[in-house]
């Protein structure tokens, strides 16, 4: 790192932290779990709890990452390491999250999150280095490579065919679309068709946007009501309140111009409709 750049102990020392103390850095990556859904949903600081190893031991303090990327970490927090104890065998977890997050995990590690860091969690992105398989390593000043806006918890948008998103995701846009405002540009910025798919049955539901917000616009109305007018999306959620609409996840299909009518939007709604089959098996009833 060169001298006019900054590293993540610059930052943290400005907010009273003591790079003296035993301390580790550990960046969450996990090829089975979405560790953006995990920290959305409140779930990051339980899986963090419990590990298969004893990673934690004889530390005062872990400053954790998130992966974002490459080789790319978000700081999600700074924890005081308080003490290990066996993993109990009906742990208290937190509201939706199963026993399979945390199975296989012998220790539990009592953490604590340490106050006074708030104006740097989930902002600051760190370059974590080509060693990612290294979860846990020793304390460095490693270089920052961005700060992000409050509240941007979503990945970079990078193209409109190449995403998913939870209804946490979409939960997020819409709370705060100024945090997010390359994803709130892109979308308002056509028309098209999208898809929502109920994973928990893989029924999927084919719909189009179109106007002066475009898809933006549309899915904002997901956000407000949970259906958007759509009749088996709206009996769905009256049947089961505590799945849906948590199951629905929302991607896009087919982009338009924001300039096309509604007739030419339509017919592409149509033909993915046909090609899908979601009104003979799905969740389109016309």
């Amino acid at each position: 790192m060169s001298e006019d750049e900054i590293g993540i102990l610059d930052l943290l020392r400005l907010k009273g932290f003591d790079p003296t103390k035993r301390v580790r850095l550990v960046r969450h990556q996990d090829a089975r779990w979405d560790m953006q859904e995990l920290l959305r949903r409140g779930w990051l600081e339980t899986y963090q709890a419990f590990q298969a190893r004893p990673v934690f031991d004889d530390l005062d303090s872990i400053v954790s990452f998130v992966g974002v990327g490459g080789t790319r970490a978000r700081l999600e927090g700074v924890y005081d390491v308080l003490g290990r104890e066996p993993s109990p065998t009906e742990p208290t977890l937190p509201p939706g999250m199963t026993i399979e997050f945390v199975a296989g995990a012998p220790y539990y590690y009592r953490l604590r999150r340490v106050d006074g860091f708030k104006d740097l969690e989930n902002r600051v992105v760190i370059d974590w280095g080509t060693g990612t398989r290294s979860w846990v390593q020793r304390l460095r000043n490693k270089r920052v490579i961005e700060v992000l806006s409050a509240g941007q918890l979503l990945r970079p948008f990078t193209d409109y065919l190449g995403f998913t998103l939870t209804r946490t995701d979409l939960e997020y846009l819409g709370r705060d679309p100024e945090a997010n405002r390359e994803w709130r540009a892109r979308l308002s910025a056509v028309a098209g068709v999208y898809l929502i798919l109920d994973k928990t049955t893989g029924k999927q539901y084919v719909g189009s946007a179109h106007g002066v917000d475009g898809v933006w616009g549309r899915w904002m109305e997901y956000v407000r009501d949970g259906h958007g007018g759509n009749t088996r999306l709206r009996e769905l959620m009256k049947c089961d309140p505590e799945t849906y609409p948590a199951a629905f996840c929302y991607s896009i299909l087919q982009i338009l111009p924001r300039t096309a009518t509604r007739s030419e939007v339509l017919k592409w709604e149509r033909l993915y409709k046909e090609k899908l089959g979601s009104r003979a098996v799905g969740l389109n009833d016309n």
